[in-house]
């Protein structure tokens, strides 16, 4: 059996999605709720579940560092919303965090759905 490639960048993690039609991101509004992109679909954190977390580190510099979050909406859409973490954050929005933090989560296993 041919294992899959391993993924250990953010490229090859958006890469892949991008390969099954999961490629849609989700952004903080000026109103502090939750819109994907593409789709224009507008959330608050109980439509959402965080189902993955994935976080990088740069080799030799902090401002590298970000975070991948995989979501599936009520509609069971996935999307992600990518950031940089510590103060590097790239979210402007003061209520970001805390919007993140009212999603529930539960890790699953991905490896069926990018492989």
């Amino acid at each position: 059996m041919e294992r899959p490639a391993d993924m250990n960048t953010l490229s090859q993690i958006l890469e892949k999605l991008r390969l099954k039609g999961l490629d849609n991101e989700i952004k903080m509004t000026d109103h502090g709720k939750m819109q994907g992109v593409g789709f224009n679909k507008i959330y608050n954190p109980d439509d959402l579940t965080i189902i993955k977390t994935y976080r990088f580190e740069g080799d030799s510099d902090p401002g590298d560092n970000s975070v991948l979050y995989l979501l599936e909406d009520k509609d069971h859409t996935i999307g992600y919303i990518l950031d940089a973490y510590g103060m590097y954050s790239s979210q402007e929005n003061a209520g970001f965090d805390e919007f993140l933090r009212k999603i529930p989560t539960a890790d699953r296993d991905l490896q069926e759905l990018l492989s």
